[in-house]
């Protein structure tokens, strides 16, 4: 599981959390919360769904899958649709404390980590404080984000590691939306320009 690090370029999006505004037309985006883990221009983007859990899967479960024994005082965190691209890489977001050996900072909270050293320090009740890990991430080539922005998709805001690893993945969307004094119940579905 090695991921790239973020853009010496980045983008003023790294950091972020990207939300979904109502009537987005790709519906493995509805309602969901992305944190930006890396932003380009010449690049893209690249980020991890934080509020749509995988049924019947859990950290345990999955930690069993892979033959990593288990200690009695892990973290249990539940397993992420983190995207649809690469479904089958794991990805962790988790508190900076912990640094693995490919981890790279996201903001000076949270950090992305893509190998197995992170689930094994996890396992055994080593690794970070908090942690939210996914299958798979939300990617998108150079100036597509964009566009999708200025076509009224997506909104952003700064992220907020309390948000990402203290609320229940149903209670992100509108706790991130709210970070920007917008209630979910004041949004249309119907895009327009002024």
């Amino acid at each position: 599981m090695a991921i790239r690090g973020p853009s010496k370029t980045s983008g003023f999006l790294q950091g972020k959390f990207l939300i979904a505004l109502p009537g987005m037309p790709d519906p493995r985006f509805e309602r969901t919360v992305v944190m930006m883990c890396a932003h380009s221009d010449a690049e893209g983007a690249m980020g991890l769904i934080i509020n749509k859990p995988l049924e019947n899967m859990s950290m345990t479960g999955l930690l069993s899958k892979l033959g990593i024994p288990v200690s009695a005082n892990r973290i249990e965190t539940p397993v992420l649709f983190g995207g649809p691209v690469e479904t089958q890489q794991g990805l962790i977001l988790h508190s900076s404390e912990f640094s693995g050996s490919q981890s790279s900072f996201v903001t000076s909270e949270i950090s992305l980590t893509g190998t197995m050293d992170v689930l094994h320090a996890i396992a055994g009740g080593r690794g970070p404080h908090k942690a939210a890990f996914a299958l798979g991430y939300a990617g998108w080539e150079a100036g597509q984000l964009e566009n999708e922005l200025r076509g009224n998709g997506w909104i952003y805001c700064d992220s907020d590691a309390a948000i990402l690893f203290d609320l229940a993945p149903e209670a992100k969307w509108a706790a991130a939306l709210a970070k920007l004094g917008i209630s979910p119940s004041n949004l249309s579905s119907q895009a327009g320009r002024a």
